[in-house]
């Protein structure tokens, strides 16, 4: 997930020179940003999306609520910078390693601008914190500042910068894609995979749903062995007319699940539940069902067989994408089958947890009316009145945090709370899925630092 931030706007305009106003040239590379990244189906929002004023807190608070407060949330912040230096540079949060921003630097090298380094500086009256606030209150976020140049250089910065910063843009995004392993196009289409480490041809095919015999041919290749950093064409989905069903949506170029949810008047949990979905990644021509009005009523609980549930071990199993996927953990796993090891044999049958039988129970939602005044924001309104930022929006079909003197909100307002007691191979994922809630609200509502819990401890839901 990344969040892209246009540095500056409004009354505060950044940099300026030479033709160039820094406000302008960060907002117009973030919004080529954001295409590519919903191109590629990497979920992205933006701090602003037009020319405005943001103070340091509002800018922050934009940035916390757009995933929450995620150690693998990437913030992009683009700026321009000033004072008579040449090329590009990225400052990185002391929180962080420095691998995402040199692949930034050596992607911004490669299409033809000159790099300088990709360094961290610390606050002078406390050197174990950023200097810079951006990087310093959004912790545990990994929050980069891109300088694309100098608009004051003596050297060809200028010209570079006027002409080239889609250019520019484009590198960070494809660095961006190599780092969270999202297969890559560019703007002419041809999809590329940059090969890590592990990768081999014959799982790299299963990934991408070809063969290892199509890979081969469409790259050239007349060996299996494959290098690191190594990029491959992948064979591309021919978008054949199809005809839609009921309540499904096929997935075209440029789709993500938090689009799709908007569209059809739902939400990505939901729709992640009932496809059995473990991420957020799409693929072209992808068959998702939508959920119907009868489709989201409680649903009965079904009761357990007399029988354990058994998964039988197939080629390319391990224990963790099996605990995932039958929502409990590696743990679990082990002790109910009475594993020494996390090896598996293709064919082992293993014994699945069952489905303990619970009440299903049904908050009572009320809405009050809130009209906004001066200094109000969603992450206020939302803590003032037992909510969320998400829930708000949802409430009001707002499709940014923006809000304006005047505007009549709905805030939604659950009358009953449900109390849960932990049991064992529970997770606060699993326990938010099955009450179409959030980890971060239930953490919230619960006081917890940390996802870790305790078998038999009780939670507020």
């Amino acid at each position: 997930m990344v969040v892209i931030d246009a540095g500056h706007g409004g009354e505060d305009p950044g940099a300026v020179g030479n033709g160039i106003i820094e406000k302008d040239l960060n907002l117009s590379i973030s919004k080529y940003m954001e295409n590519r990244f919903n191109e590629l189906n990497i979920p992205t929002k933006m701090t602003r999306i037009n020319d405005e004023t943001l103070d340091p807190t509002e800018r922050v608070t934009r940035i916390m609520d757009a995933f929450g407060p995620r150690a693998d949330v990437i913030v992009i912040s683009n700026h321009i910078n000033a004072s008579g230096g040449d090329g590009a540079e990225v400052i990185y949060p002391l929180r962080n390693n420095n691998v995402l921003s040199n692949l930034i630097l050596s992607e911004i090298e490669k299409v033809g601008q000159n790099v300088r380094k990709a360094y961290q500086r610390r606050l002078p009256s406390d050197p174990i914190k950023d200097y810079y606030f951006l990087q310093r209150d959004t912790a545990p976020l990994q929050t980069i500042m891109v300088e694309y140049g100098f608009l004051d250089s003596p050297l060809d910065d200028v010209y570079q910068l006027k002409n080239f910063s889609n250019d520019y843009a484009e590198a960070v995004v494809k660095a961006v894609s190599e780092y969270l392993g999202v297969p890559y196009f560019p703007l002419d289409g041809t999809s590329i995979y940059i090969v890590k480490k592990g990768d081999s041809l014959w799982s790299i095919a299963r990934q991408l749903n070809t063969t290892v015999a199509e890979l081969k041919t469409i790259n050239n290749l007349i060996s299996d062995l494959l290098s690191i950093g190594q990029s491959l064409k992948i064979p591309q989905v021919e978008e054949t007319p199809i005809i839609s069903k009921p309540n499904i949506h096929i997935v075209k170029k440029g789709d993500n699940l938090y689009d799709i949810a908007r569209k059809h008047n739902t939400t990505v949990t939901e729709l992640m539940r009932i496809n059995n979905l473990s991420s957020t990644l799409l693929s072209i021509g992808q068959e998702i069902l939508i959920p119907t009005e009868a489709e989201v009523l409680p649903i009965e609980p079904e009761l357990p067989s007399e029988l354990p549930l058994v998964y039988i071990v197939k080629s390319g199993d391990n224990l963790y994408d099996i605990a995932r996927k039958h929502n409990t953990t590696v743990t679990e796993l082990m002790r109910i089958n009475n594993l020494s090891s996390t090896l598996l044999s293709i064919g082992q049958n293993l014994k699945l947890p069952g489905t303990e039988i619970t009440e299903p129970e049904t908050p009572i939602t009320q809405h009050i009316e809130y009209i906004v005044k001066s200094g109000d924001n969603l992450y206020a309104i939302a803590r003032r009145y037992d909510t969320s930022v998400d829930e708000i929006k949802r409430s009001n079909n707002l499709t940014s945090n923006l809000l304006s003197i005047g505007q009549r909100l709905i805030i939604p307002t659950a009358t009953t709370t449900i109390t849960y007691v932990v049991k064992s191979g529970d997770n606060l994922y699993s326990i938010a899925r099955k009450y179409d809630t959030s980890v971060d609200e239930i953490k919230r509502k619960n006081n917890l630092t940390s996802n870790l819990l305790n078998i038999g401890q009780i939670l507020t839901i």
